[in-house]
């Protein structure tokens, strides 16, 4: 079964930062990394589901003109606001995936939250992806690959989930002994063009 709020309630009951986001290098290291694969300097409508305390909320912050940031937990969502409270054009939500469908948007960002869900969960979800990501947006994804006993999925499952199921372009592929990180722009499989940054600036 997919991991309940009450498991990740426990979780930041314990720790005020469980994960040590705000202080470890690998992960300021994965945060820059993933700001530095999206293609669009900057996007309308962002959405980052699993914010946490928002360490990544506030670097993606900067590159949309409105952002929306999900958590399962309400600990989380408390500490990911206070994070963000000078960025007026942020807010952070309690949010459960995939009970809570997904709006339209111009750039998703999953980062360490789809191996919470079971298969089945995980298929649901990415049927809303599909469907939520506006022609020409960004979808990028990136996650741990070691195995971690409570999840249900390992970060290698739910990476080979996505480039099963989606029929897109990937604009970039990092790939390192902890991290995968893949990122998709939502256009035709062919369209080459949609997924080049010079393309998008004219450069060929």
């Amino acid at each position: 079964m997919s991991l309940p709020p009450s498991y990740f309630d426990a979780v930041y009951a314990a720790a005020e930062d469980p994960w040590s986001m705000r202080t470890r290098w690998y992960e300021r290291r994965k945060y820059a990394l993933t700001a530095a694969a999206l293609p669009r300097e900057r996007y309308g409508e962002g959405l980052e589901v699993g914010c946490s305390v928002g360490e990544l909320t506030a670097r993606l912050a900067a590159r949309c003109d409105r952002l929306t940031g999900w958590d399962a937990s309400a600990a989380a969502v408390e500490r990911a606001t206070a994070r963000v409270a000078e960025e007026a054009h942020v807010r952070v939500e309690q949010a459960v995936v995939p009970d809570r469908p997904l709006p339209a948007v111009d750039l998703l960002v999953l980062s360490e939250v789809l191996y919470y869900l079971d298969a089945g969960d995980l298929r649901r979800f990415l049927a809303q992806v599909r469907a939520a990501v506006r022609p020409g947006g960004t979808l990028l994804a990136v996650h741990w690959r070691h195995p971690v006993a409570d999840y249900p999925q390992t970060g290698d499952a739910v990476h080979a989930a996505l480039r099963a199921a989606l029929p897109w372009p990937r604009v970039a592929v990092h790939e390192e002994p902890d991290l995968l990180l893949d990122c998709w722009v939502a256009a035709g499989a062919d369209d080459v063009r949609a997924a080049s940054v010079a393309a998008a600036e004219d450069l060929w």
